[in-house]
């Protein structure tokens, strides 16, 4: 997979880069994340993952780098006919409040629009505050829920018609 930036800088400082799911990169992203939903939700999230999934052209997984240094990451899968599913989207402690989900999340919207998704879904937790603001902030709309965690009490379910921002 190409390393290739995928935008450039913007004014929150962060440089978009494509890397395979399996990158040491990513791992060591993911890792960070696993143990933000074990302290916030008590155990690791057990949906599965096929890194697979994140492979062009049914999907794509991006980090975001402020200099060298790795501090978000997202992406996307295929999650049925002209619908992806936003998957993995963090940032580091140290770098949160600064645009950056916001920046990659619509780096993730532009993206799958390429891809020829027009629509786009995702799963959060109420223990994720911040996440579910964004989103609704993003123009993100309640949906009904599928997938692992389809009757978890504590999951909300969003999607976004990307068709309608082109």
């Amino acid at each position: 997979m190409s390393t290739a930036p995928t935008a450039d800088r913007d004014d929150t400082g962060l440089f978009i880069r494509a890397l395979r799911y399996s990158d040491p990169v990513v791992r060591a992203l993911e890792s960070e994340l696993q143990l933000e939903y074990a302290e916030r939700y008590g155990d690791p999230d057990e949906g599965p993952i096929l890194p697979e999934e994140f492979t062009p052209p049914d999907g794509l997984f991006l980090v975001g780098f402020v200099g060298n240094e790795p501090v978000a990451t997202g992406g996307f899968r295929k999650h049925g006919d002209g619908v992806a599913e936003i998957k993995r989207m963090y940032v580091a402690h140290e770098h949160r409040g600064g645009g950056h989900a916001r920046r990659l999340l619509s780096e993730l919207e532009a993206q799958a629009l390429r891809a020829g998704y027009t629509r786009v879904v995702l799963e959060t937790g109420l223990k994720q505050p911040e996440a579910i603001s964004l989103y609704q902030s993003s123009g993100y709309t309640p949906t009904a829920p599928y997938g692992y965690y389809s009757d978890a009490e504590l999951s909300r379910y969003f999607t976004k018609d990307l068709a309608a921002d082109a």
